[in-house]
């Protein structure tokens, strides 16, 4: 773990929590190039944009790709409150994500370790670096406030 990632995961915990007083589940993502400079990033924006594949991740790569001018970010980090679900681990893989950087895990739908293991699945013709567990407590307790609220 870098300097940058601890940056970057404090940037993505506050673009979660705009995510959250928003009405949207609160997770936020970052790209960072190789240097560790910020080149994308992304909050869940499925209930403002009616969009089930607006997770945060799928939006901080495609904000990254536009920024970068290609679609392979193979030398580039994400950095995510929560452990990527399938979807968003299948995009990772699609856009050559060199690493990947987490905060809470997610046991019932992560697809990074606890779950599933689809970045690091080696029937796959590509993999991620996975880095778990950053910050999970601050990541964690941003989730539990958020449905405490809704339960």
């Amino acid at each position: 773990m870098t300097a940058a990632d601890l940056d970057a995961m404090r940037r993505a915990l506050v673009l979660a929590a705009e995510a959250g007083a928003a009405g949207d589940v609160p997770v936020g993502a970052v790209v960072l190039d190789a240097r560790g400079a910020v080149i994308g990033e992304g909050r869940n924006l499925r209930e403002q944009t009616h969009d089930p594949t607006a997770h945060a991740e799928i939006i901080a790569l495609r904000a990254a790709a536009e920024k970068h001018g290609v679609w392979n970010l193979e030398q580039h980090t994400l950095v995510v409150t929560l452990e990527p679900c399938i979807m968003c681990a299948g995009a990772i893989l699609q856009a050559r994500i060199g690493r990947v950087v987490f905060g809470a895990w997610d046991d019932k739908a992560g697809a990074a370790g606890s779950m599933y293991d689809v970045l690091r699945d080696r029937r796959l013709p590509y993999r991620a670096e996975v880095v778990g567990g950053i910050r999970a407590d601050e990541a964690t307790a941003q989730l539990r406030a958020f449905f405490e609220t809704r339960r």
